[in-house]
């Protein structure tokens, strides 16, 4: 049978989970008269109404989502 190694890949994904880059945004204009998957998108960010922030892991599936409704939030700086 052959051995399962248990190298130091596991290890070095636990370190990089400690710490954990994280965005800010905040809702900045209403997704009203918008197209429903922009709406869907500000959900699935954590917002839908107006001044509300959410932090959030910085991975490359939420920056892509901040992309597709970038007209409507900003990054914040903190």
């Amino acid at each position: 049978m052959a051995e399962k190694k248990t190298g130091g890949a596991t290890k070095a994904a636990e370190k990089s989970t400690d710490a954990k880059k994280t965005v800010t945004v905040r809702q900045i204009r209403s997704a009203a008269r918008k197209p429903e998957i922009q709406a869907a998108t500000l959900r699935g960010l954590g917002l839908g109404k107006m001044r509300r922030e959410r932090t959030l892991e910085d991975t490359p599936a939420v920056r892509g989502m901040i992309r597709a409704v970038s007209h409507l939030v900003e990054v914040v700086e903190k």
